[in-house]
């Protein structure tokens, strides 16, 4: 891959900048301890996958919103009903999801070289607190409360193109999911990037299985600051 070819890199923000499968069982574990129900790490990001595409897949509703019937969903599943103050908390969970430790300092690298977008599955008030923690300043910030709809529809990355102020062939799409991500993106002919943070973890994490060939890959975000020249 010739990173000449680039003028910016849009970056998926949960799973990829973001840890988002620590950060959403650490969110459900204690609501599932007050319920006295047990799920396995990989069951509970299985129901969180599931619910979570089925719910983008219909009318918009902001990410809150989609959070609070996910967690219904999985009560649903596991015979519980969470609280109003159980849901509430949940679907506010998202402002202290980590972020890899990688992250920052690559990202500030990429800065001196390109322009970074954010295109997120996100309110745009969640992902403010996001940005906190990743101490980056953006150039552009695309969400799906702005857009209307959730990825992988391709309405999202239409918008990308039309707003990132770069020809399509001068964006590298850099994401984490399969899914959300690299498949649409490939599928409207921008060229991806695919993080593989789970390194060859059991299961799907949070995403649904799909076919898709990334353009190229790296195992986290320093490599791809250094596979572009800008991290030693």
């Amino acid at each position: 891959m010739n990173f000449d070819h680039f003028e910016c890199l849009s970056f998926d923000c949960y799973g990829t900048l973001i840890d988002w499968e620590t950060g959403i069982v650490s969110a459900l574990r204690p609501i599932l301890e007050a319920h006295e129900v047990s799920a396995g790490h990989h069951a509970l990001l299985q129901l969180f996958g599931y619910a979570e595409a089925e719910i983008q897949a219909g009318p918009y509703r902001s990410y809150r919103d989609v959070l609070k019937e996910i967690l219904s969903q999985i009560g649903d599943v596991l015979e519980f009903e969470p609280s109003r103050n159980e849901l509430e908390r949940f679907s506010a969970s998202v402002m202290n999801w980590p972020a890899f430790t990688d992250s920052s300092q690559a990202l500030h690298a990429l800065a001196t070289r390109y322009r970074l977008i954010i295109l997120s599955n996100v309110d745009d008030d969640l992902f403010w607190s996001s940005q906190k923690l990743l101490g980056v300043e953006f150039d552009h910030v695309f969400t799906a409360q702005q857009i209307g709809s959730y990825k992988p529809s391709l309405q999202n990355f239409e918008y990308l193109i039309q707003h990132a102020g770069a020809p399509q062939h001068g964006i590298l799409h850099v994401a984490q999911s399969l899914f959300h991500d690299i498949a649409p993106a490939k599928a409207i002919g921008i060229s991806t990037m695919w993080v593989d943070r789970r390194h060859g973890a059991a299961g799907l994490g949070a995403t649904l299985s799909v076919e898709a060939a990334p353009d190229a890959s790296v195992p986290d975000l320093r490599s791809l600051a250094v596979l572009a020249g800008t991290m030693a």
